[in-house]
């Protein structure tokens, strides 16, 4: 009931705030015109609705609203933040079980592409068993680490089993030591047949990843401090798939990006892609993953856009759209 409290906050939000017709609200919550119109009459039925929609919910939605316009986004839900302090991975994970849940239950065959870190473990985590036999699930990028807390090659297998789909994972590090490694592996016949069905994903799950001491990349070893400072020198704030990323979303010139063992960047290009991250922390990260144009889809925590909001400031707007198929 409490799922259908919370959607029927966010249609009557829709409708009387920003005015939007059932068919926008349907297409902006992924439901049905039907559906839409029983949640408005839910909401009132409660006592939701008055001359304002009050409480924190409230707040997250004018956040979303504010993501979309700027940033061109299919969807995005900002999950209310309990704990300032708190790492918000299982909130995160729970919007985003919701949000795949609902992926795998639309018809056809599907490949699911997907990334690292911690919030999508906790994705997994809560993600309840769905039939979906003909899902395919591939890592995005390299599935081998040092440390074997939220890789890929975990978190792929763990979809297959709650699904009962296939699971298909990159049998290479995350990156290469260097450049001449990188095309030996990228030689290998296992690990181009991996590429080529990333390359038919049509839904991305992905982390977003930032640089500070916690970083998910320095923590289980795939890169050293030595590396993140040289990023960080570079104006790199963050990663998407692998790939260091600037304050603008542009892929910083290092090294490091070119030993990466991921899909490119481009490859994101016309893809269903959702990121899933938050905290205060990885504010100028989300950002600048949004600034590249890649991502379609966002799912954050409330403190992370809030942080967001705060450092934009006078900052232009996206100098670029992407385009979706």
């Amino acid at each position: 009931m409490d799922d259908q409290v919370s959607l029927a906050t966010r249609a009557a939000w829709l409708s009387y705030v920003r005015r939007l017709t059932q068919g926008e609200i349907a297409d902006r919550l992924g439901v049905s015109r039907v559906k839409v119109h029983r949640l408005i009459s839910l909401a009132e039925e409660l006592g939701l609705v008055s001359v304002h929609i009050a409480g924190r919910p409230a707040e997250c939605l004018k956040l979303e609203d504010g993501l979309i316009d700027r940033h061109g986004l299919g969807f995005c839900r900002v999950v209310p933040a309990i704990d300032e302090q708190d790492q918000p991975f299982e909130a995160l994970g729970a919007e985003g079980a919701a949000y795949l849940s609902r992926y795998l239950e639309t018809d056809g065959a599907k490949v699911i592409g997907v990334s690292h870190g911690r919030t999508l473990a906790a994705l997994v985590n809560r993600l309840p068993r769905i039939a979906a036999p003909e899902t395919k699930f591939v890592s995005l990028l390299g599935s081998l680490t040092r440390k074997s807390s939220a890789n890929p090659f975990d978190v792929v297998q763990r979809l297959a089993d709650k699904t009962g789909g296939e699971g298909y994972f990159m049998p290479v590090p995350m990156a290469a030591d260097s450049l001449g490694d990188k095309a030996v592996m990228l030689s290998q016949k296992s690990v181009q047949a991996v590429l080529a069905l990333a390359h038919r994903a049509t839904l991305c799950l992905v982390g977003i990843g930032e640089l500070g001491p916690q970083a998910h990349m320095l923590q289980t070893g795939v890169l050293t401090r030595g590396e993140i400072d040289d990023l960080r020198a570079k104006g790199a704030v963050g990663d998407l798939v692998g790939q260091f990323l600037d304050t603008e979303g542009r892929r910083v010139a290092s090294e490091v990006n070119d030993r990466a063992l991921s899909v490119g960047l481009d490859d994101l290009k016309g893809r269903r892609v959702v990121a899933i991250a938050g905290g205060a922390v990885k504010a100028d990260a989300i950002t600048a993953a949004l600034m590249s144009g890649m991502v379609t889809d966002l799912i954050i925590d409330e403190s992370a856009a809030v942080a967001m909001a705060a450092r934009r400031g006078a900052r232009p707007p996206p100098r670029r759209q992407r385009e979706t198929s």
